[in-house]
């Protein structure tokens, strides 16, 4: 183990996290330059804050659907090009949503994009965790950092287009074939080979025993646990062991949810909030999402090496803090460049939580290897889709603000769940 995680890792190696990274910013800037079109389609299909909600849930509920398959596309395809598949038909599904003349087909094509983009979520995320392994110390965070550059691009992109006049047929479509040829190029330096590597060295380096089965043991050590007193204190062990799994993976999804709501709120809302109730300009409303995911790069670029020196539960929970504090300061006080500043405080504060939270599903024991990474990113998309309908509901009979409330709260619920997570990364 000291000399896997002590050498160089090789030019492939290099190569190949170069080539995640660009998976990720590709995944992040794709649907991005959709975002800041929302209140000009909005206004284009004539509907109110509910209906809007409803339609932009169809995203997440897409994912959510599409979620749990996308393990067979990993296994029939591989992670990489299941990464690349998915996000050339999630292109396509933002292209047709950005054309849409109806709510229906808007809703149909932000399903099919959802749908698409989690299985690129899942399949850039294996495969990430694959390079890091090669790597022999922590490399996530820097890609997730990577993910919020290419948010920021797509979003200013967007901005831009929207500045220039230009259709949303003709901006969406150059974005589509731009990221889809980087995709596509990136995945001739992915890692080849199979995707599935031997996890005995991860379990030997964790130092807990695998719950269920024999998985990871000997066949000696196996007869052995199965004889006399050693069967009944495994046997006695194995329910604990397994509530205090899914205990963690419980609180686990908690705290990636809380991240997605943060990140919906920017990227379903912003724009609209800033637009409507603070009448600030189009361009101008375009900053909150990209103020967000700006300041989520900055925390996800210094993440690892906080998490080394305070431990995942520190960094959480002043991240929840600053989201408390930050977006709660700017509904308390509304004004324009006091909101965006609290989308950057909010966007600052959750951005370790989702890779957090995939890390410490992944090394969960008991559990198949991935098995966690794809419960966590499955279930936490249910923050995705609950989300936006609650926060129109909730608009149409309050405000907007009102609504947005889900913020401070989310970095609320952070606070609460952070214990399960690391003090000290292992």
């Amino acid at each position: 183990m000291t000399v896997d995680v002590l050498r160089r890792p090789a030019s492939a190696e290099r190569q190949a996290r170069v080539a995640v990274a660009v998976l990720f910013f590709t995944n992040g800037a794709l649907f991005a330059n959709l975002l800041p079109r929302y209140p000009q389609i909005k206004a284009d299909l004539g509907i109110g804050n509910a209906a809007y909600g409803l339609a932009v849930a169809a995203f997440p509920a897409g994912a959510i659907a599409a979620g749990l398959a996308a393990g067979v596309a990993i296994r029939r395809l591989g992670s990489a090009r299941a990464a690349v598949a998915g996000t050339l038909l999630t292109g396509a599904g933002i292209l047709v949503a950005g054309l849409a003349d109806s709510v229906v087909l808007f809703a149909a094509a932000l399903f099919l994009a959802g749908a698409m983009d989690a299985v690129t979520d899942v399949a850039q995320n294996a495969h990430g965790l694959r390079v890091q392994r090669r790597y022999g110390r922590s490399i996530i965070n820097s890609f997730h950092a990577i993910w919020s550059i290419g948010a920021v691009a797509g979003g200013s992109m967007a901005a831009a287009a929207i500045a220039l006049d230009l259709p949303r047929g003709q901006h969406l479509a150059i974005s589509a074939v731009v990221f889809a040829v980087a995709a596509c190029v990136a995945l001739r330096f992915c890692l080849p080979g199979p995707d599935v590597e031997p996890t005995s060295e991860t379990e030997s380096a964790s130092g807990v025993e695998p719950v269920s089965g024999t998985d990871g043991a000997s066949g000696t050590d196996a007869a052995v646990a199965s004889d006399g007193d050693g069967r009944g204190a495994r046997q006695a062990k194995r329910p604990a062991a397994a509530r205090r799994t899914a205990y963690v993976l419980a609180a686990l999804v908690l705290i990636a949810t809380a991240g997605t709501l943060v990140e919906d709120a920017g990227s379903s809302w912003a724009a609209l909030y800033l637009s409507d109730s603070l009448s600030a300009s189009v361009t101008l409303a375009a900053s909150g999402y990209i103020a967000l995911v700006g300041a989520q790069f900055i925390g996800r670029s210094i993440g690892d090496r906080l998490v080394d020196r305070f431990g995942q539960r520190t960094v959480a929970r002043t991240g929840g803090l600053i989201v408390v504090v930050g977006m709660g300061l700017a509904l308390a006080v509304p004004t324009v460049p006091g909101t965006i500043l609290g989308f950057a405080a909010a966007g600052l504060g959750v951005a370790t939580l989702v890779p957090a939270a995939m890390h410490e599903a992944d090394e969960l024991p008991g559990l198949k290897p991935g098995s966690g990474l794809a419960i966590v990113s499955w279930l936490m998309r249910l923050g995705f889709l609950l989300s936006p309908p609650v926060v129109g509901l909730v608009a149409d009979s309050a405000s907007l603000r009102a609504g947005l409330l889900v913020v401070p709260l989310a970095g609320l619920l952070v606070l609460l769940s952070a214990g399960v997570l690391q003090s000290r990364r292992r």
